[in-house]
């Protein structure tokens, strides 16, 4: 009866019957395997939570420019308890002006002698993410640096005293500007790591009295850090957590013997369909169960980025288009639901937990209370692979799986069930579903696990899955876009919809201009930044449709470099992230030399056109493009200056606007017009 009362749940009455009429004749109940499940012989590692990072980088680009009520709901799904993810943590990038994955994050101290704790838009949403969950806990990690921090060299690391004092600037200004707890910092995204520098930032924290400011090392390999710290007493006494970055599901003996707790500090990159949720969902169990990895957290959080960036929709849901207001609700937020509605960091695993015997794994916590989850799933290998696929295969068949509960669990006599069943088996997907409870019988249970489930049993009985509307439909975006970057008090530092990829592109007021250039959008960064991904020598903003192959761009232009100061508009820009070095296009270029040229590339070396334009440093010069078939010709303050350069390649990309170097330039009154 307990099987059919687990399997019958959503049925009619007759269509139950049959169900339990069809079990009784086929279930061979002395096949089912059983597996215990008890704190007699005492508790396994405290749970710390699941989470999700925004950044490397900039990952939520988009999101800040949704309409209300959309954005809202978003949030809501991300965070909110007891309604869709209810994420325990959330992890950001400490902004470091460089590109970082999709795009580059602006630094709170572009100089040294400058801090601005309002820039980009990190600050709002851990504030919109502690406004849902209060208790939700917040990490730092940068990235990449500002150039000044390593005084011109690409290591952080020579002078360790600047580092240090650099990112404790940016839990403090946390604190006092926005009332945020940061509870834990790390080194250097996937980078070296440096023992005496981690000591110092220790030292650091505990002199401006963040002594309750954990660190996290090294987000990247297991080793050589778990190895520095066995063998270092004051490393070990510096650091808090042993993080590593998509473990396999499995960690290393070092990391064991530290006796440090061990996360998954970044996991997952997996296209956000129902596959990459099944990945999520056998990545959530497993870490623990093969790792003792006692929080997950996943890159990235929500897919919030030009699609045709990359790993584009690597979310755990998909909010990218913010002149539409569509979003979409992606299987990994139920997933991740299954988890975090019915847990808490806090609780504790039971050393009771592991593979199923036709695959799969189980794992359960407690609160300690009398509070029981358990959470179940069955993914198969061929069908759940993630992009950084686990080390082991994973070939799971349908089972029966009896659960016994023993120790102070033998006493409970009804659970919560929650299903989640993906479509690989030519089954219509159905995730998160709430099923009718299950009734124990001496403290047991069984359930017919078929391939590709994930289920939850649990004392919890808050779980929700929540919902909203459907949002507006999907669209492409605008053929015609304008922007006079007339936000006169912006709640976030860059201009709608453009991704910067190099350099850091700001509202700025030109209080030097009384005409129509007071308000401008300005690239702010002058010195190459200790970088993380390769970026371009020059600078450059995207924006606006990968698809578009005809347009019209036009650009008022304000160059702050005299002599060698150059800025430009292009079309056509095929590359973006981590390859924006070889970006191409067709780049219409101005020099403060008098010069202008017209590439087909972004590092200027395929010249298609070039000679005079008479343009200098210090004054407004309107530049037009205009990109029609394999043709491009180009005005100069409203009257021509070049045309009919050939362009054989790209097809198609983005609008954009950027400097000939790390220089400080203006833009104003952006028109695209695309056919």
């Amino acid at each position: 009866m307990l099987l059919y009362n687990a399997l019958s749940s959503t049925m009619e009455p007759r269509g139950a019957a049959l169900v339990f009429l069809l079990l009784s004749l086929t279930l061979d109940t002395s096949e089912c395997e059983d597996y215990a499940l008890d704190d007699k012989g005492g508790l396994g590692r405290v749970f710390d939570g699941i989470g999700g990072l925004s950044g490397g980088g900039a990952t939520t680009r988009l999101l800040v420019n949704y309409d209300e009520p959309y954005r809202s709901q978003i949030l809501d799904y991300l965070f909110k308890p007891n309604f869709g993810a209810a994420l325990h943590i959330l992890k950001v990038e400490i902004g470091g002006d460089a590109q970082t994955t999709d795009g580059t994050e602006p630094s709170h101290m572009h100089y040294e002698d400058d801090e601005n704790f309002f820039r980009g838009y990190e600050w709002w949403l851990m504030k919109e993410a502690k406004k849902r969950n209060p208790n939700i806990t917040l990490i730092g990690l940068p990235w990449a640096f500002p150039g000044w921090v390593g005084h011109g060299k690409n290591w952080p690391y020579d002078f360790p005293d600047i580092t240090a004092s650099y990112v404790v600037s940016w839990i403090l200004g946390a604190k006092q500007y926005h009332d945020l707890d940061i509870q834990y910092v790390g080194i250097w995204n996937e980078r070296d790591f440096d023992s005496k520098y981690i000591k110092l930032l220790r030292y650091t924290l505990d002199k401006q009295g963040l002594e309750h400011v954990r660190i996290v090392a090294s987000d990247n390999l297991w080793e050589p850090i778990a190895l520095s710290v066995l063998k270092d007493p004051e490393l070990s006494a510096a650091i808090d957590v042993l993080g590593a970055h998509y473990p396999g599901t499995n960690t290393v003996q070092d990391a064991l013997k530290s006796q440090k707790p061990l996360w998954s500090s970044e996991d997952y990159s997996s296209f956000n369909d129902e596959v990459g949720g099944g990945c999520w969902a056998r990545i959530l169990n497993q870490n623990y169960v093969n790792g003792f990895m006692t929080s997950t957290i996943t890159w990235n959080l929500i897919a919030s980025y030009y699609e045709d960036l990359p790993f584009g929709r690597d979310g755990l849901m998909t909010a990218e288009e913010p002149w539409s207001n569509n979003y979409v609700v992606e299987s990994p937020i139920w997933i991740t639901a299954h988890t975090t509605q019915f847990t808490q960091p806090g609780w504790t695993y039971l050393q009771t937990v592991g593979h199923l015997a036709q695959g799969g794994s189980y794992v359960a916590l407690t609160d300690g209370k009398g509070n029981l989850t358990i959470v179940i799933e069955t993914m198969t290998h061929d069908h759940s692979i993630c992009i950084r696929p686990p080390l082991l295969p994973f070939n799971v068949t349908a089972q029966n799986a009896t659960f016994n509960l023993n120790g102070s669990f033998a006493s409970i006599k009804e659970l919560q069930v929650w299903r989640s069943q993906f479509n690989f088996q030519s089954k219509k997907p159905a995730f998160f579903e709430k099923l009718s409870p299950i009734k124990l019988v001496a403290g047991a249970f069984t359930l017919n696990l078929q391939e590709d489930e994930v289920y939850t049993i649990t004392t919890i009985t808050t779980g929700l899955k929540g919902s909203y509307p459907d949002p507006p439909p999907s669209a492409p975006f605008p053929k015609v876009y304008k922007d006079d970057f007339d936000n006169k008090n912006p709640p976030f530092s860059e201009a709608p919809n453009f991704a910067d990829q190099t350099g850091v592109f700001e509202y700025y007021i030109n209080l030097t201009d009384p005409g129509p250039h007071v308000f401008t959008l300005r690239q702010t960064i002058t010195q190459m930044p200790i970088t993380w991904a390769t970026d371009a020598d020059q600078t450059i903003s995207v924006i606006g449709d990968w698809h578009w192959q005809n347009v019209t761009v036009t650009c008022d232009v304000f160059m702050e470099k005299v002599k060698t100061g150059g800025v430009f508009i292009a079309a056509r820009v095929d590359k973006g992230g981590q390859s924006i070095r070889s970006a191409r296009g067709v780049f219409y270029w101005v020099f403060a030399d008098g010069t202008y040229k017209v590439t087909n590339d972004l590092a200027g070396q395929t010249v298609l056109a070039e000679g005079q334009s008479g343009t200098r440093a210090y004054g407004w010069h309107t530049l037009t493009l205009k990109v029609q078939g394999q043709y491009a010709s180009g005005l100069l303050n409203g009257y021509p200056l070049w045309k009919n350069a050939v362009v054989l390649n790209p097809k198609h990309g983005w609008a954009a606007i950027g400097t000939n170097s790390f220089e400080l330039a203006q833009f104003d009154n952006f028109v695209v017009e695309a056919e």
